[in-house]
């Protein structure tokens, strides 16, 4: 360059570099019209390194750049051929420490950039990174000249990115034919290269700056926007970063990142659309050409060849609609890997927007902190739910990991995310529950065939409870019997193409894991889960089961009454469907459960057996824990889980049938179930006593109550006894009441209850049974008034031919039941007074199952004071069991006031002592 160029360039004020520049712009360009190349590559090389390259010389460093402009000016469609010299020192001062460096840097390239318009894709990448970086420049001009060189570049790459191919790049003058230059133009690459600039992209996409972010998502709304580039196939690789990009507290920053995730989610919609279209339409024209083909050889057998001629005319004719019609669909071709948007969608849900809120003041900032991610969340479940309905196959394999996080997040504090997840938890469950009609039935059929010779019962409940996976109500399963089986002929019609299949394992694996979850929904949700996998595929679920079935033992003493509703219902359906070895496990493991926590079978044990006789076979639950409870080592566990069972056969308004049942002992089943029972009741003597009650073996019961005369009369038999006189008015045993109108029928019914007035102690239900008795004592006058005292030998003769001696010919030994009863209570009392040598006041079975306090007191005042006439007690406790049918004299009763000195018996009064009532109160009217 001459002197006084360089001088001008290399002076202070920008006009006199401005003057210098338009000279050397002259002189350039006289230069490429001489077709110098040496000279113009000399005066490039020297303002490179003498100018832009000078790093600490402000002035200098402006006057290269504003030359190397106007040299790419001045040779003007020469320049593809200089840019790898002009535009590397151009990019070096956009990371000078002086401002004015770097804008007159944005100045030099727009210019340059304007002139060579597509060629300056080339450096792209590099130009998008000095870009990226200046966008969040401190200073104002910076970030304007930046602007500027980011709009003219939008400008190119829209217009040429696509089809641009460099100068530099197109052969020599073809000498051949045309087609082998259209050939080879074909494979020349593009001056855009989208695929080197994604991993560019990957690395950028993380920035935090919110003007880096909003740069970011322009670019990616822009490239996204041109059809030929199909961004959106690239998608996984800066997902994650977009979806973190909705976290900024900028507010411009979330607007234009969610308008960005809309229109990739709407585009992966449409090319899904397309391609289902595409499948359908192939589908019925195979189907369509089949037909005809059959046709025209069903038809070929006319013999005119006119006929002939124009049937192959027309199938031709055919063929060209059906090709013509395989015009080239926009998005047809566009592969996207919804695997790889999956896996950053399910990590991302790996959110603590899944927990509630923070309730300390002081974690204000976190509380904030979780509130920007929710948008995060929000749209992972949105896209999830999306994707269920774009391409579910997909979804299936990563169903376990979802669960994982998504069912936590149906707890959370926000109710937003409650309700997507609410959403992708519904969506999710039909498909996987739709499958039982193709990739279920597919495979089960023929394990089904193999195994009904083993087991047939099983097969059957097993099919059966394929047929009700879409049950997914709260109720409990109804029996397996009385469904319809599923039709197998949707598994051959889904063989024609493979079907997903769930990772049953890792989903039970995770829905057990969420048992540890502190939130009820949660917990709720899982079971739930649980129950649809059981019902759809019960083999493969019980196959992981071996560490599953602690767990759901372990749930029965969760806090919840509806995780423990859930969890028996599971545990219901998997012992419907399994071997009866696997049942019986199921109630011992049951009992030790209640065992080991007297709090749970306090609080829970009353639903846990109701909801089991809910869904199961009453009798089939009474009859093993009976069986496991006669050979129960721990006496007082024993009567104490006899009492429960006891209070919630009599009172259970689920057990009606089973009472009923009881109470016919004509049949051999009858009579097995009740021995059986009673064998096992005899831990219990109230309870025994009771039984007998409800299978109306009066004669029986009598026959116990001359054994209690021979034990010892604890507080506890006498708070049961307490609570039986209330059950005894209560709507279950109404028969029993009605029964005291036939004495000649029933005559050990009258001695059984005035056996129990005999054993109560002046209290409120003595009172109450006195009362009832008192009611019907004139029938029984009047029956036996007539009759001699010698009849006593023919009472016997007053009791039903079939009700107990008749019935010695039959299961029933009543002799051996008695003996059973006197054992087990002498053993009982043993153990009790050797556990009174070292606690004066044992665990007692009343002090288990009396819901109050005061009734317990008053029974033990009225025991002490069983020979005066102080006055009655209040009863012991209401309900029995907690169930529907209470007593009619509730627990509230008041005590009485002190009775006046007794009067004299009356006529009436003087008969009922034949019955063994020597009371000397006051009769209540």
């Amino acid at each position: 360059m001459d002197a006084a160029i360089q001088r001008a360039l290399n002076d202070k004020l920008y006009d006199k570099r401005k003057v210098g520049a338009l000279e050397l712009e002259r002189v350039i360009r006289e230069v490429v019209a001489a077709k110098d190349d040496a000279k113009v590559e000399a005066i490039l090389d020297q303002l490179c390194n003498d100018y832009a390259y000078a790093v600490h010389q402000p002035h200098a460093r402006n006057g290269g750049l504003i030359g190397l402009a106007a040299a790419a000016i001045a040779l003007g469609s020469e320049l593809p051929r200089y840019l790898e010299v002009i535009v590397p020192p151009v990019l070096a001062c956009f990371t000078d420490q002086d401002a004015r460096v770097r804008y007159y840097a944005c100045e030099a390239m727009y210019n340059i950039a304007k002139v060579a318009k597509g060629e300056i894709l080339i450096y792209f990448n590099h130009i998008f990174d000095a870009l990226c970086k200046l966008g969040a420049d401190s200073e104002l001009s910076v970030k304007n000249g930046a602007e500027l060189l980011d709009r003219l570049i939008k400008d190119i790459v829209s217009e040429s990115a696509a089809t641009y191919v460099s100068v530099l790049e197109q052969p020599p003058p073809y000498q051949e034919d045309d087609k082998d230059v259209l050939d080879d133009a074909a494979e020349l690459p593009t001056a855009f290269s989208l695929k080197k600039f994604i991993p560019l992209l990957r690395d950028r996409i993380y920035a935090i700056n919110p003007f880096t972010r909003t740069f970011l998502v322009g670019w990616i709304i822009l490239l996204d926007s041109i059809p030929d580039l199909e961004l959106v196939t690239f998608l996984p690789e800066f997902l994650g970063g977009l979806l973190r990009f909705l976290s900024d507290p900028n507010r411009d920053v979330h607007v234009a990142t969610q308008g960005c995730l809309d229109k990739f989610l709407n585009e992966i919609k449409r090319i899904a659309r397309i391609k289902k279209g595409i499948a359908e339409s192939k589908r019925s024209k195979g189907e369509g050409k089949r037909k005809r083909e059959d046709s025209v050889e069903s038809g070929s057998v006319r013999p005119p060849l006119e006929e002939g001629d124009e049937v192959d005319s027309g199938t031709a004719a055919d063929d060209e609609e059906l090709d013509s019609e395989d015009d080239w669909v926009p998005g047809q071709d566009v592969q996207i890997n919804h695997k790889a948007v999956l896996e950053i969608l399910t990590a991302t849900l790996d959110s603590p927007l899944g927990k509630p809120p923070f309730a300390d003041s002081h974690q204000k900032t976190a509380n904030l902190t979780s509130a920007s991610e929710e948008d995060g969340l929000l749209e992972s479940l949105r896209w999830i739910v999306e994707f269920l309905d774009i391409c579910p196959e997909e979804v299936l394999p990563f169903t376990p990991k979802i669960l994982a996080h998504l069912l936590p997040a149906m707890a959370s504090g926000v109710e937003s995310i409650r309700q997507a997840a609410a959403r992708v938890n519904t969506s999710l469950m039909d498909y996987v529950v739709s499958l039982s009609d193709d990739a279920e039935l597919a495979t089960v059929p023929h394990q089904l065939s193999r195994m009904h010779g083993d087991r047939q019962d099983g097969t059957t409940s097993t099919r059966a409870s394929l047929s009700s996976s879409r049950e997914l109500e709260v109720r409990s399963p109804t029996p397996a019997t009385g469904k319809p089986l599923p039709r197998t002929p949707t598994a051959g019609t889904s063989a024609n193409q493979p079907q997903a299949d769930l990772d049953y394992a890792a989903a039970v694996n995770s829905l057990t894991l969420l048992f540890l979850n502190d939130h009820e929904a949660t917990r709720v949700a899982a079971l739930t889960w649980l129950i649809m996998l059981h019902r759809k595929a019960p083999r493969k679920v019980l196959a992981f089961n071996d560490g599953t079935f602690p767990a759901l033992l372990k749930t029965l003493s969760d806090p919840a009454e509806a995780v423990v509703t859930k969890d028996l219902q599971l545990l219901s359906q998997i012992s419907r469907n399994s071997e009866d070895d696997y049942f019986t496990n199921f109630m011992v493991n049951l009992l030790q459960l209640f065992s080991t926590d007297r709090k749970l079978l306090e609080t829970r044990g009353n639903l846990i057996i109701r909801q089991l006789c809910t869904s199961l076979s009453a009798e089939r639950i009474y009859r093993t824990l009976a069986d496991c409870i006669e050979k129960e080592e721990d006496v007082e566990f024993a009567s104490i889980m006899v009492q429960n069972l006891n209070n919630n056969l009599i009172t259970a308004p689920e057990l009606a049938e089973l009472r009923k049942r009881l109470r016919n002992l004509e049949t051999k089943d009858g009579q097995t179930f009740f021995v059986a029972l009673f064998r096992s009741w005899c831990y219990n003597a109230v309870a025994t006593f009771s039984l007998c009650l409800l299978a109306q073996a009066y004669e029986q019961a009598y026959n116990l109550l001359q054994i209690f005369a021979e034990l010892e009369m604890t507080v506890n038999i006498l708070i049961q006894i307490d609570k039986l006189v209330q059950l005894l008015e209560s709507p279950v045993f109404t028969y029993l009441r009605l029964q005291l109108l036939e004495p000649e029928k029933y005559p050990h019914l009258y001695k059984c209850l005035y056996g129990l007035l005999m054993l109560l102690p002046q209290s409120s239900a003595f009172a109450a049974l006195k009362n009832r008795l008192n009611s019907v004592s004139s029938i029984g006058y009047l029956h036996i008034a007539p009759r001699p005292n010698a009849t006593t030998p023919s009472v016997p003769s007053f009791d039903r031919p079939n009700r107990l001696k008749g019935r010695e010919e039959g299961i029933i030994r009543w002799g051996e039941l008695l003996e059973k009863f006197r054992t087990v209570q002498e053993r009982a009392r043993r153990l009790q007074r050797i556990g009174a040598d070292t606690d004066d006041s044992p665990f007692g079975v009343g002090d288990l199952r009396i819901g109050g306090g005061d009734g317990t007191g008053d029974m033990k005042q009225a025991a002490g004071r069983e020979g005066g006439t102080s006055g009655h007690s209040r009863t012991a406790g209401g309900g029995g069991g907690g169930g529907r049918d209470s007593p009619a004299g509730g627990a509230n009763a008041t005590p009485s006031k002190p009775e006046p000195p007794p009067k004299s018996r009356t006529g009436l009064g003087r008969q009922l002592g034949r019955f063994g009532v020597a009371g000397r109160g006051k009769r209540n009217p």
